[in-house]
């Protein structure tokens, strides 16, 4: 199976395992990439944008990445709160007043940044028609109670999330977070990544191919009925992705759309301390806060620990195994799709796909690839100059 694209004679294992995962048909389209310190040392892709195999992903292919859109929303909101526009420690309410109904007047920033808020999903009765209007969908966060005391555990906001920071960027800057990541962060760093899909981009964007059934799901205990409110309170399906009504939406926690170079190099300001290819978007000082831990435990709905700094995950060895600790952020869409930040190293690891694959925090690919990206690293460090 041909791997298109370049790659350093060291990350050679890594081209090795995509052309593997590919031949097996384990894959069945992808691209990875990996930033060391503004250099692409990788840059691959191969196999096919279709479920029929007739179509070969290309250089510029994209792809819906589920809850890996996270990474820009956040980084979003950390763009503003190095502005001074928004506080972390401030409560929600003070720039969106009606978010103060049903005991939520205490709700801080950090908390929507760290799942930790208690609105993990909404309320039923709550459609995919409804997720879609963003009018409606913020009015209905704003009217319910939270599920749980804020601040004092994480309960993963499957969907909301990207409803809760979005809501926040267009009170305090007057954009949509469409609008915003387009023209902030995309359009700066010249990163391919997008909320939503531009009508002229959706020939370029590969079918994403669910399984019949996914596994990896929680089937232990349901604390507080938070996993089940959640899942119910989060209504975009696989059936909903790739359709018309999934790309022109504004879905910040679930429809973003790029590609394994788009996300390595949007989200290398971040591992790279705030400045990437002369554009500063952070002074250090805001990227400090990311590995600033809110939580550390189970979470709610995920059902394994997680470390939540501010917007990201923090390195545990307990949930990412292949992932060394440090001072290292990441977050990763249903089915495997991550974008890593080290900082430490200065990299960034990313890697995308169109089969979805099973696990929590994951998929057997994706842990595939992390692994080699670091046994190179640690290879390479150790030989020296």
């Amino acid at each position: 199976m041909v791997v298109e694209g370049t790659s350093t004679d060291r990350f050679e294992p890594v081209r090795a395992a995509l052309a593997a995962h590919l031949e097996a048909g384990e894959e069945l389209g992808a691209s990875i990439a990996v930033d060391v310190d503004g250099v692409m040392e990788v840059d691959l892709w191969g196999g096919h944008a279709d479920a029929a195999r007739t179509l070969p992903w290309q250089r510029d292919t994209l792809v819906s990445l589920w809850s890996t859109t996270k990474t820009l929303t956040s980084l979003a909101a950390l763009v503003l709160v190095d502005r001074g526009a928004l506080d972390l420690h401030r409560p929600v309410a003070h720039y969106w007043p009606e978010f103060a109904a049903k005991g939520k007047e205490h709700i801080e920033v950090r908390h929507v940044l760290t799942h930790t808020s208690g609105l993990s999903g909404w309320e039923q009765p709550f459609s995919v028609e409804d997720l879609y209007d963003w009018p409606t969908a913020s009015a209905r966060l704003a009217a319910q109670p939270p599920w749980w005391e804020p601040g004092s555990a994480s309960g993963y906001h499957v969907q909301t999330q990207g409803q809760l920071v979005g809501e926040l960027v267009r009170r305090v800057s007057g954009l949509s977070l469409k609008e915003f990541v387009a023209t902030e962060i995309a359009e700066p760093l010249q990163a391919d990544v997008q909320i939503g899909a531009r009508r002229a981009d959706w020939p370029r964007i590969a079918d994403l191919v669910a399984p019949a059934q996914l596994g990896g799901i929680p089937t232990g205990p349901d604390p507080r009925g938070v996993f089940t409110r959640t899942l119910l309170g989060s209504p975009a399906r696989d059936e909903h992705v790739d359709t018309p009504q999934w790309r022109s939406a504004e879905l910040g926690a679930v429809n973003g759309h790029s590609n394994a170079r788009g996300l390595a190099r949007a989200l290398s300001v971040i591992s790279r301390r705030g400045q990437a290819d002369g554009s500063r978007l952070l002074s250090e000082r805001t990227v400090d806060k990311v590995f600033e831990a809110q939580t550390d435990g189970v979470d709610l709905f995920l059902g394994v620990p997680v470390r939540w700094g501010m917007g990201y995950a923090l390195s545990d060895p307990r949930t990412m195994p292949h992932m060394p600790t440090g001072r290292i952020c990441f977050w990763v869409g249903r089915g495997g799709s991550i974008v890593m930040m080290d900082l430490d190293r200065r990299v960034t690891f990313s890697y995308t796909m169109n089969r979805v694959g099973d696990g929590i925090l994951g998929s057997e690919r994706t842990h595939s690839y992390l692994r080699h990206v670091y046994e190179v690293l640690e290879r390479t460090a150790a030989v020296g100059p």
